[in-house]
């Protein structure tokens, strides 16, 4: 009876060894970010939808601006049949047979060809969609034109896929910074925006001593003109920053988003990428 107990009880711990460090590993293991996720945090897609003139953005995505020709696209309404690819840092638009060929065929069928146009560079468009295809080391990349941006009028939302070719069995140990670094070769993130308003910053400033200026000197003839104090100077992100000194120049984040080395902090009207703990990029 005791040899039957006995044996009871050490079956009953190597069960209990046995799961134990399953157990451990499955409660401190990090959940997995997947590339399509990272690269989603990375660039905000747009939200399209309709109202009574026909397409129409609904939120505004991460504007990106097109470096090189090729890129062909579609209306808006039309649906996208053809992909434009992008493989070792050359654009590899869809072949013009295919397209003579589709048009051919719906002309049979009392159909009219799509209507197709190519994107210039320096055009200015919103993401999307984003798909990650590990099997066949591609990224897929919609696009849709940013009338808006490009000052186009009427609207007509020109839309395009493009396909990132990554070289054969590459693209799941691929880092996603380089990732990233590929799609920047053919869609870069608009920065002008930032720039812009970097300017206007030290405009104003000029202007603003050069009113002083003159209100001082108009004011030394009656020796009555008060001084104003003069403006705060504009907060600064550099590249290189601490979180800790992006944190006391702009404040606490409203979001987070952790991808390992790489942390995105999203505030209301920016986005400040972090490598290791340092600034890489403000959007």
């Amino acid at each position: 009876m005791r040899q039957i107990i006995h044996v009871g009880i050490w079956v009953v711990v190597l069960v209990v060894l046995a799961i134990t460090p399953s157990v451990v590993l499955a409660q401190g293991a990090a959940p997995t970010v997947s590339l399509e996720d990272q690269l989603k945090a990375q660039y905000t897609l747009v939200k399209m939808g309709a109202d009574s003139s026909g397409a129409a953005v609904v939120e505004q995505g991460t504007v990106l601006v097109i470096k090189k020709g090729g890129i062909l696209g579609v209306p808006y309404s039309d649906q996208s049949i053809f992909a434009t690819k992008y493989e070792s840092g050359a654009v590899h638009s869809p072949n013009p047979m295919a397209s003579k060929a589709l048009g051919f065929g719906l002309g049979k069928l009392g159909r009219p060809a799509p209507t197709t146009q190519f994107f210039q560079t320096n055009v200015k468009v919103y993401p999307s969609r984003i798909a990650v295809n590990l099997a066949k080391d591609q990224v897929v990349i919609g696009i849709v034109d940013c009338d808006s941006c490009n000052n186009v009028d009427p609207k007509t939302f020109f839309k395009a896929d493009v396909v990132f070719q990554f070289p054969h069995g590459t693209l799941a140990n691929t880092n996603p910074s380089q990732v990233e670094d590929t799609i920047s070769g053919l869609l870069a993130i608009d920065d002008s925006a930032s720039n812009s308003d970097q300017g206007n910053n030290q405009g104003g400033g000029q202007q603003g001593g050069n009113g002083n200026d003159q209100g001082n000197n108009q004011g030394g003839g009656g020796g009555q003109a008060q001084q104003q104090a003069p403006p705060p100077d504009p907060v600064q992100i550099e590249k290189g920053q601490t979180i800790d000194q992006v944190k006391a120049a702009i404040g606490p984040p409203d979001k987070i988003v952790n991808l390992g080395t790489k942390q995105i902090y999203v505030y209301k009207d920016i986005k400040v990428t972090f490598i290791n703990g340092k600034v890489s990029d403000v959007q």
